[in-house]
């Protein structure tokens, strides 16, 4: 039978219709659109595309094989609400809490459709009822993460489009947090795992992405996250204002470690300088364990400064860094009669070595040594915090430990000392130490000791240096060895303890000396001339001294109890009496004599050059006699919840000493030393010592001997005194119940121990970073407290007193009293201050003022000293993020 024509082609009519209308009403298949060469392309889903109802095609099926679904038997996914699978349009669709896991790549958001054939996926919000949006997607594909709005991405070539992506990059050597890159972009391109494309971005460090009060608007960018971001035409906003802080195109290096770069300067104003840049130059990182960095200041007078930095660490090895300054100063210009160059230097070195590296050796080293004047008149404002240094103070030493019995601890030290206001150095160019452990030569090791004879014991140590005093003139010159000496002591000292009627500590001690010395003097008297000749003769020589002593001593305890009900419920009071002798021989066979002017003989040791001292030529046998007293309180407790009672010192080592000359012809009672401390005021300690002596004084102010009681006075005078105290307060020491112990989260919350350290103010170690970055949030800073009726501070006062009355002067010769103190006038306001008065001279100390803002992502500073030779300000403001720390603004006072 043939078919009907008519009705062939009907029924071909019939079924393009149906196609085509099942192809309109699909609701997920795309309109043709012009093909481009990025496949990507983000479709916008229809308000029915969750709909359950799902409408069966009558259509017939295809033979044309179908591409084979790729992700099925690999992809895991889950929903909370439901997960429907569309066979007729090849897509999952997951709703609420929807995540799709697929070999390194994860993705989480509200709503997730997921095209099985293509192997594309698209993720989007959630919207409720009141229009508020939630479950944004978040996007991560191996450690790259994105917050996005939206995003479509394809599993095949891993492409995506992603629509208002948020992310945070780590920079540097910081932690995701306060310190790390966040970036946001309104559309992205995703080209593959290393390279994005951006459109109209925003870079920022603020912890509020939504809207940060800063931020970096780039037009067009492109991203390689953890290495760089690459953008065109960028300028700074502050709260969406922009800024006129622009550049034509920017590079933001992200790398997660250390990497080199340019160290942008500061840039600045001196009247007698001229315009300057500071602190301007270059970062290297030589390798994992060592970095260096190049520094300068140029001024346009002529003046510079140079500056060398390098840290190095190895972890449970060693850590160290090495600082060298040098500063050419050119103060004025040529032709004026203020005109003058002088030049400057400086070097830190610090190494310490970790104990667990090798326990029986140890190298170290803390070097500071340079211009007297490098900090008073250095040009960086970074060294003005030392402008009061008056020691400059070396050590480099290497020690080592051999602990077979009996151990011997040796040690090789390099040391330098130099007073900036004298100027005088002293080096020692080395010095040699080594020291035998006691040895105990009648009982066992380990053995109790008991009596006298097993209590004997002795030692050996011996220390050798060359030491050199110079002055900065010929500091590195050869001149500096004229006057070096070399030496060496050898000493035993032998001693043993025992009790004697139970109660009474006797102690026995003798002591060896043998002095070697490489050079000895001759002198003698030139008739020709009429003066004393001294000549130097180098070569070895000795020389050895000896000194015997015994001391004896006991403790006694007196206890007065009042009763549990009374205010002062008992006291306790310590004395511990002792009395020493010591003998020391007269060593005259190491002395000689010349005859000098007038013929008398002049004795004299060739040993005076040494640096252990010279040998005695006086006999010397004398008592010593000393008591230790401490008393103490119990107090009842005011707080009524304490079970017990509060212990108050009211004396602490009150020590009374005096000794006796038994070999002086005259005045053999020496002066009576007094010391002693206190805490009768809580928290607040008072020092103070005292010598009085026993002898009067003639008309001339020297020593007589006659006893200042027969001579009309009381039984000693008072010849000096001194009180000092050093205490702090604080805002919770006046609160009920006292201050508290503080944990270190709440101790770093104020202010640091120097506020006007200009590190605090510049770099990463500054107040307003420490601690974690959780405590940067800025929705913790919120939950901070307004303070209504308190204000956080603390102060420091020191407060000294000297008298000097050895010639019935009578004088008061230093009275002052130096305080310091911060105070938190709100949760991000803080300020500093440090001063001190001079009460004998009536003046003021070197007074700062430091003032520090917390601006959320910026920090502000102002450093103020109002008065006095420094007087000086200093401005500073700045992101606090060490990213993006070069932008900032600073500036100083004109002098």
């Amino acid at each position: 039978m043939q078919p009907n024509k008519h009705l062939l082609v009907f029924l071909f009519v019939l079924l393009c219709g149906i196609a085509t209308l099942s192809a309109q009403e699909d609701p997920i298949t795309p309109l043709p659109i012009k093909a481009i060469k990025d496949t990507i392309f983000a479709p916008l889903l229809p308000p029915n595309i969750l709909n359950d109802f799902v409408r069966v095609d009558s259509v017939t099926t295809d033979t044309v094989q179908k591409k084979q679904a790729l992700l099925l038997d690999k992809i895991k996914y889950k929903a909370k609400d439901y997960v429907k699978l569309s066979q007729k349009d090849n897509k999952i669709y997951l709703y609420d809490e929807a995540e799709i896991y697929y070999q390194d790549t994860e993705l989480k958001a509200g709503v997730i459709v997921m095209d099985y054939v293509k192997n594309e996926v698209y993720a989007g919000r959630m919207k409720d009822s009141l229009g508020n949006y939630s479950q944004l997607p978040f996007f991560k594909q191996g450690e790259n993460e994105v917050r996005p709005d939206s995003i479509r991405f394809n599993f095949d070539t891993e492409k995506a489009v992603i629509w208002n992506s948020r992310t945070e990059q780590q920079a540097g050597l910081g932690q995701l947090g306060s310190d790390a890159m966040k970036v946001y972009a309104q559309k992205t391109k995703k080209e593959n795992d290393s390279v994005y494309f951006m459109s109209e971005g925003k870079l920022t460090t603020s912890n509020d992405t939504v809207n940060p009060d800063y931020y970096i608007r780039i037009r067009k960018a492109k991203f390689v996250p953890k290495k760089k971001i690459i953008a065109g035409y960028s300028n700074m906003y502050i709260v969406d204002v922009p800024t006129p802080v622009a550049l034509p195109f920017a590079y933001f290096p992200l790398t997660g470690g250390r990497a080199p770069g340019i160290l942008f300067p500061t840039f600045g104003n001196d009247p007698r300088r001229g315009y300057f840049i500071q602190e301007g130059g270059y970062y290297l990182p030589i390798s994992d364990y060592v970095d260096l960095s190049l520094t300068g200041d140029y001024y346009t007078n002529g003046s510079y400064g140079l500056r060398g930095r390098s840290t190095y660490t190895k972890r449970y090895k060693f850590k160290g860094n090495v600082n060298i300054s040098y500063e050419n100063l050119v103060t004025s210009q040529k032709g004026f009669d203020d005109y003058s160059r002088t030049s400057n230097y400086n070097i830190r070195i610090s190494h310490s070595q970790d104990t667990k590296a090798s326990p029986n050796s140890r190298f170290s080293a803390s070097v500071n040594l340079g211009s007297s004047q490098y900090y008073t008149n250095s040009l960086n404002q970074v060294n003005r915090n030392n402008s009061q240094t008056n020691t400059f103070a070396s050590s480099i030493s290497y020690s080592k430990t051999f602990p077979a019995y009996p151990a011997v601890n040796t040690s090789l030290t390099v040391s330098h000392t130099q007073n900036s206001r004298t100027q005088v150095i002293n080096m020692s160019l080395p010095t040699f130490q080594a020291s035998m452990e006691r040895i105990y030569p009648f009982v066992k090791r380990d053995a109790i000791k008991k009596g006298i004879f097993q209590n004997i014991n002795f030692q050996y140590d011996v220390n050798a240096q060359n030491s050199i005093t110079t002055d900065e003139e010929n500091f590195f010159k050869s001149g500096m060895f004229d006057d070096a000496k070399v030496g060496a002591r050898h000493r035993i000292p032998i001693a043993t303890n025992f009790k004697l009627a139970k109660y009474l500590s006797v102690s026995l001690n003798g002591n060896y000396e043998d002095i070697w010395t490489l050079e000895t003097i001759r002198r003698q008297y030139d008739a020709e001339t009429e003066e004393v000749v001294t000549d130097t003769i180098a070569g070895f020589d000795r020389f050895n001294r000896y000194s015997l002593g015994t001391s004896i001593g006991t403790t006694m305890y007196g206890t007065w109890n009042f009763g549990e009900d009374k205010k002062i419920q008992a006291l306790r009071h310590v004395m511990r009496p002792s009395i020493s002798y010591g003998y020391t021989p007269s060593f005259e066979q190491f002395y000689e004599s010349y005859t000098d002017e007038d013929g008398e003989e002049v004795e004299y040791t060739p040993y005076e050059t040494s640096i252990y001292g010279r040998p005695s030529l006086n006999k010397g046998s004398s008592l010593s006699f000393s008591l230790q007293n401490s008393l103490e309180a119990k107090v009842r407790d005011k707080d009524s919840t304490a079970t017990e009672p509060r212990k108050v010192k009211i004396l602490s080592n009150l020590t009374f000493s005096a000794s006796y000359n038994l070999e002086a012809d005259s005045l053999r009672l020496s002066p009576i030393s007094m010391s002693g401390a206190t805490e009768i005021i809580k928290n607040v300690p008072i020092n103070f010592a005292a010598t009085f002596d026993p002898y009067a004084i003639d008309n001339n102010g020297r020593r007589i001997n006659i006893l200042n009681v027969n001579n009309g006075g009381g039984i000693a005078r008072l010849t000096s005194a001194r009180v000092n105290t050093s205490f702090s307060l604080n805002s919770e020491m006046f609160q009920k119940g006292g201050a508290k112990e503080k944990n270190d989260e709440e101790k770093q919350s104020n202010f640091s121990d120097n506020p006007f350290a200009i590190d605090d103010v510049r770099g990463d170690n500054s107040h307003f970073n420490k601690g974690s970055s959780d405590r940067n949030n800025r929705a913790q800073n919120e939950d901070r407290p307004i303070y209504n009726n308190k204000l956080p501070w603390d102060a420091r006062f020191t407060y000294v007193a000297t008298y000097n009355n050895s010639n019935r002067q009578g004088e008061i010769t230093n009275h002052s009293l130096m305080f310091s103190g911060n105070i938190q006038l709100t949760p991000k306001w803080e300020v500093g201050f440090n001063s001190g008065y001079d009460i004998k001279d009536k003046g003021f100390a070197d007074t700062r003022f430091a003032f520090k803002r917390d601006l959320g992502s910026f920090r502000l500073s102002f450093d103020w000293t109002p008065f006095g030779r420094y007087e000086r300000w200093y401005f500073f403001i700045g992101i606090k993020s060490s990213i993006l720390s070069d932008i900032k603004w600073e500036n100083r006072s004109q002098r």
